[in-house]
């Protein structure tokens, strides 16, 4: 929303700068994302009066003028527009100015005669498109004393600061000028004014005769009104209405059809004029569309229409859209002489279903589909048709056409002071609580019955305001959230809690403590994904969760997976230039599902996600600069095991194709035979689309049923071992093709004794042979009773070797 400081001045006497009000607004909710000056290029325009007017010498349209503007002496400027003449009031743009558009005004010679600067008409200044001949401001402003050398823009009474205000769609109030001076007038406690009726001999033209009016039900409209205005004048908008238009962004068109975007503007309630002598028939009728109808709009699209559709329509068909846009049959032009004027609350549902239907996105739509207040309606039809009649010289008809078919219903609803306290966290003063009340336009009445302090009935332009807690956050922002004092509250631990099972919530509160220990960066990603980013990874689409009506089309379905998410994360950081990256991501993860408890339909799963990039440490010294690889995938999967108290997962290569197919190699996690999630190498094909360069490591596990098999653990404590440990190293020559999990599976299946540990100590690809590897496995060996010896930790280690080289075929 726009606000123009100006205007907003018109309605209450703030006199504070807009820095300040945009601070207070945001403080209230209202957040000022921008200060506009629309006139800044005219900064440099001055007043200036013509004291001479000459012909040009050497030429039959120049003239050549002595215009006061200010200085110590009269500007010469050579001027080729046929309405200047002596005694006018101008804008002048001297020499070294600038006008919009970026033009610099130099001096110059025209036709040998100097020139210092420019008189300008309305498009040189940016003011509107005419340019027949100069701005004479007397004429533009009648009645304002200009002065030589005053800035032209204050002197005209332009409108210098607009405010752009970002509005929540539960404020449709502040919708408008009106519903923003309400906001400043309580931050400020000032007055607040409303736009007098100045009827003047603007009423007591012909009225309606038999022309009927007929509204279907009071659901899709509960109030519907007309307004005639007769013998009117096509033309442009005086200059006032048409330079504050400019400045709020909206484009003037005709005095018929500004004047209903100025009062929606000004009081927040969308109208819209018909042209009265193209209706067919004497009738006005809202209703639904008829299956099949068509309807073209005023941007000359044609519409196809649904049963669901308001239709304004006359004795023959539709000929406007309710509460989106009107019809391009009964639009006003310059030969309009009579204007039927609409004031109407439209169903918000019906309006913002059509509106995304046919994909128009009016201003009337934006404010419907949010909440207009119908008792304003009236009142704002009553100023646009007196304006109407002012601006184009005719009468109005004394009594409009009215049907109200269900009057605005406001709830009464109750306060109590302890409630307010215990939700805003201060008790608040009942003077307090009632003169913001009031000043908000509540009625406030004492509770006779003690069920709660006051019972309050919110203004009928407040359709936010429902229930206690919508009162209770009024007080709040208006008290000001910045002023209530920070407390941390109570998180009471008795002995009663000790040992009661561990929710999900801290479960998943845990796993993000530990995967930020151990040097991951959190990344959060959207929840949305595209099928064609999901097609792009080869995954399914059986089982993916579409959405009705995404944010766009990029975004249609759930995600299945967190890897999507992680790998926009990947190429973003890499467009920033990053070198190493390891990200974790604990989300959910979601998947069709008829049994699902909840009735949706849909399964949601959390997981947790890692991908490793680039380099392994963070800084090269005095550690060599090596990349991240499959072992530190593994190991932090490994960890994170081990942090829960749950035994080493198995990992188990899988075949070409299957589980995630974006991964090459891929390899599943199980624990017990169950599918705990997969860890992987992106596919060289695929990791160029994210600007990857060098291999990029993922893995996902599938963090519910991980929680399952953690909270069964059970602490157990056990002493320290008194005794030392003994260690042999064993070296064996294995295919290349040879897991190294299945040499571990064929040391423990020995079952040797007092074995503590086998761990997978070195590994060394002889240069030029690619059929063999040599693989260093530590063994510790302990005895809780006493010190090994040598001979029988060597007995061991030798029959270990022994089953080796028989059952795998490799060599010591």
């Amino acid at each position: 929303m726009l606000l123009s400081l100006q205007w907003l001045r018109e309605f209450t006497p703030y006199e504070g700068t807009a820095k300040d009000l945009g601070e207070r607004l945001t403080m209230l909710g209202l957040e000022v994302e921008a200060l506009n000056r629309p006139c800044l290029d005219m900064e440099e325009t001055l007043v200036g009066l013509v004291r001479e007017c000459v012909r040009h010498p050497d030429s039959d349209h120049l003239s050549v003028c002595k215009v006061d503007a200010g200085g110590p002496e009269a500007l010469q400027i050579v001027c080729g527009a046929p309405n200047v003449a002596v005694g006018q009031y101008v804008a002048v743009a001297p020499e070294g100015s600038s006008l919009p558009g970026g033009l610099k005004i130099k001096k110059a010679k025209l036709r040998g005669v100097l020139s210092q600067g420019m008189i300008c008409s309305e498009r040189e200044l940016g003011l509107s498109e005419d340019h027949s001949g100069i701005l004479v401001l007397q004429e533009a402003m009648p009645g304002r004393a200009f002065t030589p050398g005053r800035k032209a823009a204050e002197a005209l009474g332009l409108d210098l600061e607009v405010l752009d205000i970002g509005v929540t769609p539960n404020r449709p109030d502040c919708l408008s000028v009106l519903g923003l001076a309400r906001e400043t007038a309580l931050a400020f406690d000032l007055p607040l004014k409303v736009p007098s009726l100045e009827r003047d001999g603007l009423e007591g033209g012909e009225g309606f005769g038999d022309f009927a009016l007929e509204v279907e039900n009071g659901e899709i409209s509960p109030l519907y009104q007309l307004r005639l205005i007769r013998h009117l004048t096509a033309g442009p908008s005086p200059a006032w209405m048409r330079w504050r238009l400019r400045a709020v962004g909206q484009r003037p068109i005709s005095n018929l059809v500004d004047v209903t975007n100025y009062v929606m503007l000004e009081l927040g309630q969308p109208l819209h004029s018909f042209d009265f002598d193209r209706l067919r028939g004497r009738l006005v009728r809202v209703a639904r569309a008829a299956p099949g109808e068509r309807l073209v709009t005023l941007d000359g699209q044609e519409r196809k229409l649904s049963p669901t559709d308001i239709t304004i329509r006359d004795a023959e068909g539709p000929i406007a859209l309710g509460g989106v846009m009107g019809g391009a049959s009964t639009a006003i032009d310059g030969d309009s002489r009579t204007v039927l004027l609409e004031g109407a609350i439209f169903n918000p549902a019906i309006v913002r279903r059509t509106s995304r239907r046919l994909n128009i996105f009016s201003d009337a739509a934006y404010r419907f589909e949010r909440g207009v207040d119908q008792r304003m309606t009236a009142f704002a039809l009553e100023r646009a048709a007196l304006l109407l009649a002012g601006l184009g010289g005719g009468k109005a008809a004394s009594v409009p056409l009215s049907l109200e078919l269900k009057p605005l219903a406001i709830p009464r609803l109750p306060l109590r002071r302890a409630r307010a306290a215990a939700l805003i966290g201060i008790p608040l003063e009942a003077e307090f609580c009632v003169s913001t009340l009031r000043r908000l336009g509540c009625a406030v009445e004492e509770e006779k019955r003690k069920e709660a302090d006051w019972v309050v009935t919110p203004p009928s332009w407040r359709p936010d305001l429902e229930r206690e807690a919508d009162l209770i956050e009024e007080l709040a922002r208006v008290y000001g959230v910045d002023r209530v004092p920070e407390s941390i509250p109570a998180v009471p631990h008795t002995l009663d809690q000790a040992g009661q099972p561990e929710s999900r919530h801290k479960f998943l509160a845990r796993v993000k403590a530990w995967a930020a220990g151990a040097g991951l960066n959190e990344a959060v990603t959207f929840s949305f994904v595209g099928h064609r980013e999901l097609d792009f990874l080869a995954l399914p689409r059986q089982g993916r969760v579409g959405i009705k009506n995404p944010l766009n089309a990029d975004l249609d379905v759930l995600r299945p997976v967190l890897a999507p998410g992680l790998l926009n994360a990947l190429r973003h950081n890499l467009a920033q230039r990053a070198a190493g990256l390891r990200f974790f991501e604990v989300a959910a993860a979601f998947s069709e599902d008829p049994q699902s408890p909840y009735g949706t339909g849909v399964r949601e799963e959390a997981r947790l996600g890692f991908l490793l990039y680039g380099d392994r440490y963070a800084a090269s010294w005095p550690r060599s600069s090596e990349d991240a690889d499959y072992l530190d995938l593994k190991g932090l999967v490994e960890q994170f095991f081990t942090c829960l108290g749950l035994p080493a997962p198995e990992f188990v290569r899988e075949a070409t194709g299957e589980g995630a197919a974006y991964l090459d190699p891929a390899v599943s996690l199980r624990l017990n035979r169950e599918e705990l999630g997969s860890l992987g190498r992106l596919r060289p094909d695929l990791a160029g689309s994210f600007y990857a360069k060098k291999e990029v490591w993922l893995a996902e596990l599938l963090l519910d049923k991980i929680f399952a098999l953690s909270s069964k653990v059970k602490a157990s404590f056990v002493p320290w071992p008194v005794y030392p440990p003994v260690r042999r190293d064993l070296t064996v020559i294995a295919p290349a093709d040879l897991e190294a999990g299945a040499i571990l599976a064929a040391i423990h299946a020995v079952r040797p004794e007092y074995l503590e540990e086998a761990r997978l100590w070195d590994l060394y690809q002889p240069e030029g042979n690619t059929r063999e590897k040599h693989l260093t496995w530590r063994l510790t060996f302990r005895h809780p009773a006493r010190t090994l010896l040598d001979a029988e930790v060597d007995g061991i280690r030798d029959k270990v070797a022994k089953t080796l080289v028989e059952k795998l075929a490799v060599r010591l």
